[in-house]
């Protein structure tokens, strides 16, 4: 049974960072794509970051440059640090398992959520 639990969101203000991690088990975590995907309230959800299984890494425009992606293989966990965080970062933040994790219809497997709140 393939389960990602992610951790680490929290209210932050603006201008703020936060770590977030997704500890992924019962899948061979270095065959997968892992990335994290985001909702907020009326949208849909969306792409934010993504890291291959050769460690190359790819980022929505809206937070190049101030999110960073990455892996432990030794942990079956990947990172989301975000930084210079906005209003508009407000959302639930999913972890994400696949061959691809480019966008939801490639996703084989999604964590519970974890909420980031930014306040301005």
């Amino acid at each position: 049974q393939v389960q990602l639990v992610e951790s680490g969101g929290g209210l932050v203000q603006a201008g703020g960072s936060l770590r977030l991690s997704c500890a992924a088990s019962g899948l061979t975590f270095r065959y997968y794509a892992m990335g994290w995907f985001r909702q907020a309230p009326g949208k849909e959800r969306e792409f934010v970051a993504a890291v291959t299984r050769s460690d190359i890494t790819y980022y929505a425009e809206s937070v190049k440059g101030r999110f960073t992606i990455s892996r432990d293989n030794a942990k079956n966990t990947v990172y989301l640090q975000t930084t210079s965080l906005k209003a508009e970062d407000t959302a639930v933040y999913y972890c994400a398992a696949g061959v691809g994790v480019s966008s939801t219809r490639e996703v084989d497997y999604w964590g519970q959520g974890t909420q980031v709140t930014v306040s301005s």
